[in-house]
């Protein structure tokens, strides 16, 4: 008895090269590593009063992704048995024969190790989106968002060009790495919800800038370091595909950095670290549908091209009045516009055929496949309706259910969602406040408050206030005091 379940449960392996297998885990791992990433580069962005609630946001969405992916949202997206082009069927649900054969994406690998790798592409692109909460964002009702999002936008619009049945992979869309799913759905999908959500309150839009530029930095470089696996692990195999794609991001990335930085010199007379890593970001992201299709020199286009557009694409939220907090559509969508377009003039099939699969397929201009750049257009158009549409139809109608809400009140805006929603900070300045009037040269503190237990005040670890007294936001009391350390040992 036990000797037949084994000899069911025997799956062919031998048609899989075991080097292919190993590197699609590991570039799997690598686009894990990504979220992260976002998780440093929006908390740095962020007043420090909001930016562990980003972190959070991001960290929680992964779990959820995780589980709608597990669920159903797979078959959703890659099930070869739907037929109608737009969306897949439940024939998959809870990974259902989901295991050894040939994965629908391609032969090179089996379909458990394809839903792998599918799945961090998912939890990327909503860890993007999240950057759309910033600062005004409820947490919980947002993580209930995620589960109806990546069944209704995530998994048809990554069903259209990378299901064999989707009407854009029949039709001829090049869609390396997501330019679609993963950048227009991350950000004109981020750009939907901001707008869902409502701009911040003027106080918040006033004297506004990072609060530490240093884990902005430490994020991009993650990022670079994860988007190697993301767009050459998109070859699925250890194959010269895999690493033109590599080449052409690290060449796209550097030429969007240095572009922004110059840009921003012209202006501002500074060369600036978030100018820098803005840039690299840009050209990642113009990469990610592009890299395994066009050749190295047209990287270098690419990433001048990508990186100056998409700087002066941040002021697109200023003439839309949408606050875009974070810049998802200029840094995300409309880079992944023109990486799309790109394919459209520069795609070659000398590099696609690299893989030693894609043989027969056609590239854009430089193949004389002069359709290809309308194909290219249309596709764009239909991926950003349907996500801007969809995602602010599903943030609507969160907001008209009680309890569902996903703007957070006034008062949590003011006091920071860390403080509203956690309760925890990413830094505590608690006891530098406590112990404030002892600096200073000695002689010169001011003489100390007599401490009073019974005169009814609380002093609250809140994080930063912007220069606001911490009772006064969480005391009903009109006065605030300062609570003098009873020993040697509270003194900082």
């Amino acid at each position: 008895m036990a000797s037949t379940l084994l000899k069911k449960r025997e799956v062919d392996q031998s048609m899989f090269d075991k080097g292919d297998v190993a590197y699609i885990i590991i570039s799997s791992a690598l686009v894990l590593f990504m979220v992260p990433g976002l998780m440093f580069l929006y908390s740095g962005l962020s007043r420090r009063k909001n930016a562990l609630s980003l972190i959070w946001a991001v960290f929680f969405s992964n779990a959820v992704v995780t589980i709608t992916w597990y669920l159903f949202a797979y078959s959703l997206a890659f099930s070869p048995s739907a037929t109608n082009g737009f969306i897949g069927n439940f024939a998959h649900g809870g990974h259902k024969n989901v295991l050894g054969d040939p994965s629908p994406g391609s032969p090179l690998i089996p379909s458990l190790l394809y839903s792998f790798f599918q799945l961090e592409f998912c939890a990327v692109t909503v860890a993007i989106l999240m950057g759309a909460i910033a600062e005004r964002g409820r947490l919980m009702p947002c993580m209930l968002f995620v589960f109806f999002w990546v069944s209704l936008v995530y998994a048809p619009v990554a069903c259209w060009p990378w299901n064999v049945n989707g009407w854009a992979f029949k039709w001829g869309v090049a869609d390396y790495a997501g330019g679609g799913p993963v950048e227009i759905g991350s950000g004109v999908g981020g750009l939907a919800y901001s707008w869902v959500l409502g701009r911040r309150h003027k106080r918040e839009l006033v004297n506004f800038r990072p609060h530490n530029v240093t884990l902005v930095t430490l994020g991009t470089f993650m990022l670079w370091f994860g988007w190697i696996g993301f767009n050459a692990g998109s070859a699925f195999g250890a194959n010269l595909r895999a690493v033109y794609a590599a080449l052409n991001t690290c060449i796209c990335a550097s030429l969007g950095g240095i572009t922004w930085c110059l840009l921003d010199y012209r202006i501002q007379g500074k060369y600036t670290m978030i100018g820098l890593c803005s840039g690299t970001i840009a050209g990642l992201v113009a990469a990610t549908p592009s890299s395994g299709f066009i050749p190295l020199w047209a990287s270098v286009i690419l990433g001048i091209v990508a990186s100056a557009l998409c700087n002066y694409g941040t002021k697109i939220k200023h003439l839309v009045r949408i606050d875009d907090a974070l810049d998802l559509f200029a840094e995300h969508a409309l880079a992944g516009i023109i990486g799309l377009l790109f394919n459209g003039f520069f795609a070659t099939n000398d590099v696609i055929s690299l893989d030693g699969v894609n043989t027969a397929i056609q590239g854009g201009f430089l193949d004389k496949n002069y359709k290809q750049l309308y194909i290219q257009f249309a596709y764009v158009l239909a991926c950003c309706a349907y996500v801007f549409v969809v995602t602010a139809a599903i943030a609507k109608i969160f907001c008209l259910i009680p309890g569902l809400d996903l703007r957070a009140t006034d008062h949590a805006e003011l006091i920071g969602i860390d403080d509203d929603q956690i309760g925890e900070f990413v830094q505590d300045f608690v006891e530098i406040r406590r112990a404030f009037d002892e600096w200073g040269p000695v002689g010169s503190q001011p003489e100390k408050p007599e401490y009073n237990p019974t005169n009814g005040l609380e002093v609250h670890a809140a994080g930063d206030r912007h220069a606001l007294p911490d009772t006064g936001l969480h005391s009903p009391h009109p006065h605030h005091g300062v609570r003098a350390p009873e020993s040697a040992s509270e003194k900082v």
